[in-house]
């Protein structure tokens, strides 16, 4: 959401209160502003001018600039005739200073660099624009040093600055990306940081309010969650922020008065809770979007946060802001690639005496989606066919040549009624000329019930892991039969068959080599570890074998994982898993 670009101000009489479109205008200069008429009257003031001079806008306006701001060096008042910031003598002329003095609310001095700009207006009367910063020697002018900020060197500026960019940039995780930015400003510029983020359905939810305890990073839950609506015209800083309007500062006397909305309210929540004297309040931009809000107060730490800190809290927010655009459109990207996986991958048939299990991870690396596949379908005659595959490759490209495949393979099985050997062969020959794959291996078999209730599997194996059997009594070992070459060779020979009884109760487990392979480990040594885990759990229900199967071997995520798990009935009837 954006709003209109500034108008040139308007400046007006004074009537004795703010011109709220006025300080919207001063709002969007980004340093302390306020405007007086030809009388030296403040017509508006920003929320920065209000926060150094410790006053509220309406403690300004209509007030004589000069009787109530300006001041000697040692605080005393100065002669009209001595002020060099009043309008008449600098009528249509541009005017600064780098060292005077305002005195604030509290009786301290605030050491001050102006300049002063004839103000273009919509009436008769003509006006002055001040802009003025607090000096960078406030130090050792009598200042109370609680009201100097704290200021980095530009060698630690820019230093941050990169911190930032590296910390922020290497993760695609929104969460990771809020906790990396907490660390990075608390306690070095704050002892309060909170984050106020825009969600997809444009509702605002306060995602973190930590404070820093020394070193230590406090998480304040209480403070957390949904907040009211942004409102579309409040001048209030945290709503300009949500808007992506402007940065300012704030105290808590900014939300003293009676709130203007239900974010109004909640800030001044915040700030009795926490205790927040100074606090700068920074858009998160995005390329395309306002993601929502930064704030960093302090309360114990010395130093009062001024209007040269907020360049570079903007500089912050504004690599926050790029990263969480490219978390935000990754997590999608992840959402939309595991929707896919998720309808490519088939629901299991139900077989009446056999029990079925499925999982797949995607290695989390990848796109969410991979040539990874299972597959189970009834075949004409009765039988159950099963088939486990992997397309190279883990990303769009791979997962749509796993399809192909997976598809064709089903037609092959269902219409020809051959053995698995004579269908792969088909496959294989229509691989290249068809698809755009150009290497997978893949087991495809065939479970039929024998008249004599036993449960047999013919099948061939296409260059894949072997299938493991496991018995109900915890004895593994590998199918090693019916191996033939990958698939994409070119090599044209027959594939062998091979046939072997699933005892009953048994387990029989098809599987893709992310569950085996893992850095520095032998294939041998990941199939041992497969098998002796899967022996240890042969008794567990078949959904629990599956799930514990996975915890205890711990892929370790470079490959996407594929796994189906069939099971037997046990001869014994009353007998359960």
């Amino acid at each position: 959401m954006t709003e209109p670009e500034a108008a040139e101000p308007d400046c007006r009489k004074s009537s004795g209160v703010p011109d709220l479109r006025l300080t919207d205008a001063l709002e969007a200069i980004g340093a302390a502003t306020y405007v007086v008429d030809e009388q030296g009257r403040i017509v508006a003031a920003n929320s920065l001018a209000e926060h150094l001079l410790g006053r509220s806008a309406e403690e300004l306006v209509s007030q004589d600039a000069h009787a109530l701001l300006h001041r000697g060096p040692q605080g005393q008042l100065l002669p009209t005739g001595q002020c060099s910031m009043r309008p008449s003598p600098h009528a249509g002329l541009i005017a600064q200073t780098d060292e005077d003095y305002f005195a604030r609310a509290d009786g301290t001095l605030l050491p001050i660099s102006w300049i002063i700009a004839p103000c273009g207006t919509g009436g008769r009367d003509a006006g002055t624009l001040v802009i003025f910063h607090a000096s960078e020697q406030a130090h050792d002018t009598g200042v109370c040093p609680e009201q100097t900020a704290e200021r980095l060197s530009e060698f630690e500026r820019l230093a941050l600055l990169a911190e930032t960019t590296s910390q922020l940039t290497s993760t695609f995780v929104v969460n990771e990306v809020l906790d990396r930015l907490v660390s990075l400003v608390l306690p070095r510029l704050a002892d309060w940081v909170v984050i106020d983020l825009i969600t997809e359905r444009d509702e605002v939810w306060r995602t973190a309010v930590f404070q820093a305890d020394g070193n230590t990073l406090v998480q304040h839950e209480d403070l957390q969650g949904p907040m009211p609506p942004i409102p579309a015209e409040s001048p209030m800083p945290l709503s300009r922020a949500l808007r992506g309007v402007a940065s300012a500062l704030a105290g808590p006397e900014t939300y003293q008065g009676a709130p203007d909305s239900g974010i109004a309210a909640e800030q001044r929540r915040l700030f009795e809770a926490t205790g927040m004297r100074s606090a700068g309040i920074v858009p998160l931009r995005g390329t395309r979007e306002v993601h929502g809000a930064l704030t960093l107060g302090r309360a114990k730490k010395p130093g009062n946060f001024t209007g040269a800190d907020l360049a570079l809290l903007e500089d912050i927010a504004r690599r926050a802001g790029i990263a969480l655009d490219n978390a935000r459109l990754y997590q999608r990207q992840r959402k939309v690639a595991e929707t896919m996986q998720n309808h490519l991958l088939p629901q299991m048939p139900r077989v009446p005496g056999l029990e079925m299990a499925v999982r797949y991870l995607a290695a989390p690396d990848a796109s969410q989606v991979g040539g990874d596949w299972y597959d189970a379908f009834a075949l004409p005659g009765g039988a159950i066919a099963l088939a486990v595959g992997d397309v190279v490759g883990h990303d769009l490209e791979a997962a749509a040549g796993m399809a192909q495949l997976r598809n064709m393979l089903r037609a092959y099985g269902w219409s020809q009624q051959e053995p698995p050997s004579r269908a792969v062969e088909r496959l294989d020959e229509a691989m290249m000329p068809i698809t755009d794959v150009t290497m997978a291996t893949l087991i495809f078999a065939q479970v039929t019930e024998t008249d004599d209730g036993d449960w047999q599997m013919s099948w061939t194996n296409a260059g894949h892991p072997p299938p493991l059997l496991i018995t109900r009594d915890g004895l593994a070992h590998y199918l090693t039969g019916g191996h033939g070459l990958l698939l994409g060779t070119g090599v044209r020979i027959s594939r062998p068959d091979a046939t072997t009884v699933l005892p009953p109760g048994s387990t029989l487990l098809l599987y893709t080599d992310g569950l085996i392979e893992a850095p520095g480990n032998t294939l041998d040594d990941g199939l041992d570890r497969l098998r002796q885990h899967a022996a240890a759990l042969a008794h567990r229900p078949l959904a629990s074998f599956t799930d514990q199967l996975l915890q205890r071997v711990q892929p370790p995520g470079i490959d996407d994982v594929a796994l189906l798990a069939v099971r037997t009935p046990s001869k014994t009837h009353g007998e359960t898993d």
